[in-house]
């Protein structure tokens, strides 16, 4: 009988790239824009955790590439230069402006950066692209010495097209998480990929700005505490673990059953409908809090995870081709003493309460909240946070012309170890199974896993 959940290993790789060029990519015509124009981001857009250049890399298989290898590079760059045309501010630059705050410019020479590179080794040696890799770094370009989280002045399209002795090709993609969030970023994709096949898809909207739909109310009037966004002093045993321990990553494959079963337990008779995100968002945080052992019990913790707000805005909703950030923070809190001991159900509750808060007062509450209380950087304490990418197209939209790619996805949490990703399986993405990805402290890993794996009721997952 098939394992309901199963972990799954990564092989530790090295892989030698040589640069063969690196160019920036204008736009194939002209433009909405002049040098010296400038546009408004919202305060969704460059809240501290959108800071960040969003790192994903896809896989192409050499028996699905027609034309030939050589013609590959220039397909993606020719298209991505017509796509520039109409999602124009991905050719211009961030840069600070008054209290801090992020405006995309436009000067002469920016554009988007595209990268050819190759390696003398075939795409089989990676071993099985089903799950993130962070050996794969070299795949995706980084500037020498770039610090960490610089977006200011940085081309905000990055791509390296990496060719492999086998005839497949890898495509290492950075996209600036201040001007689109996930949902954004796959309809930027998909145009990408519909320039490159030459064919226009009428379910990908033409892009729309608009961020000033987001803009604070005056006066702003925060109806919220708004806990996501909260400093909390770190009063646990948390901070110390998580700074003295050597963290490792490591991903599980979750079948459909097996959170179908999650699901049904996590069920409240006396609740609304409990959604597979709600079982599998306590089931991992419940999960996490054993595997740490944190101390002490009347600590509070807080679980956060982005909500998508289009459906919620209404009064009036957001234009069809928005792709910028319209994502709230949900936050669900309590001690670690009631997430020890209290039942699935109970802890599904609190995701569930948190979800369904995010209505449109609260989103423009949020906006209002960052505009008087602009965070200067993540705020860490106590908390864990849930990153949902299984509703993402990523497969779908990364058909260049080849087919969807064989893996599609992230690389890497290092930078971030108190994030957990739900990502969609790529050998089934439309089966319903998914990978959780996680960094934890290598001591955590057997306890963290022992609680994943065990359902409530001792129904094992193995």
């Amino acid at each position: 009988m098939a394992p309901l959940i199963e972990e799954l290993q990564f092989p530790n790789l090295e892989i030698p790239i040589t640069i063969d060029d690196i160019s920036p990519v204008m736009p194939a015509g002209p433009i909405q824009a002049a040098a010296g124009d400038c546009l408004y981001l919202s305060n969704l857009d460059d809240m501290a955790g959108a800071r960040v250049m969003t790192p994903t890399v896809y896989f192409y298989l050499p028996q699905n590439l027609t034309p030939p290898q050589k013609s590959f590079g220039k397909i993606l760059r020719d298209a991505l230069a017509r796509v520039l045309v109409p999602y124009y501010p991905f050719s211009g630059r961030l840069r600070k402006t008054e209290n801090e705050k992020l405006e995309v410019f436009f000067g002469p020479n920016q554009g988007a950066l595209i990268v050819e590179a190759r390696t003398n080794i075939a795409i089989s040696d990676l071993g099985g692209l089903t799950i993130p890799n962070p050996t794969w770094a070299p795949l995706i370009y980084r500037f020498p010495n770039e610090e960490p989280y610089k977006v200011v002045d940085m081309p905000l399209v990055i791509a390296q097209v990496t060719s492999f002795s086998c005839g497949g090709f890898s495509l290492g993609l950075r996209l600036c998480h201040c001007l689109c969030d996930g949902l954004g970023a796959m309809q930027f994709v998909s145009a990408w990929a519909a320039m490159a096949r030459g064919t226009h898809t009428v379910d990908i909207p033409f892009p729309c700005w608009d961020r000033e739909f987001f803009r604070p109310r005056d006066p702003p009037e925060v109806k919220f505490p708004h806990l996501e966004f909260v400093k909390f002093e770190d009063g646990s045993s948390l901070g110390l673990t998580l700074s003295e321990a050597k963290l490792v990553q490591k991903c599980y494959w979750v079948s459909q059953e097996f959170q179908a079963r999650l699901k049904r337990l996590a069920q409240s008779n006396d609740e609304g409908a409990c959604t597979c995100f709600d079982a599998m968002a306590a089931h991992v945080w419940r999960s996490w809090v054993q595997a740490f052992e944190i101390r002490p019990l009347d600590y509070k913790l807080r679980l956060t995870f982005a909500v998508n707000a289009r459906p919620r805005l209404i009064n009036p909703p957001l234009k069809d081709g928005f792709y910028g950030n319209a994502i709230c923070v949900a936050c669900a809190s309590d001690t670690v003493a009631r997430l020890l001991e209290g039942s699935l159900s109970n802890t599904a509750r609190l995701v569930r309460t948190a979800r369904i808060s995010m209505s449109e007062d609260y989103v423009r509450s949020t906006v209002d909240y960052l505009k008087l209380n602009r965070p200067r950087g993540l705020e860490f304490a106590g908390k864990l946070t849930i990153t949902q990418w299984t509703r993402f197209s990523m497969y779908e939209s990364a058909d260049f012309g080849w087919g969807p790619p064989v893996y599609a996805g992230p690389i890497d949490l290092t930078a971030t170890p108190q994030v957990c990703v739900f990502l969609p399986d790529g050998v089934g993405f439309h089966c319903g199974s998914m990978v959780v990805w996680i960094c934890l402290p290598e001591n955590a890993t057997s306890r963290f896993r022992e609680c994943l794996f065990q359902l409530d009721k001792g129904v094992d997952g193995g």
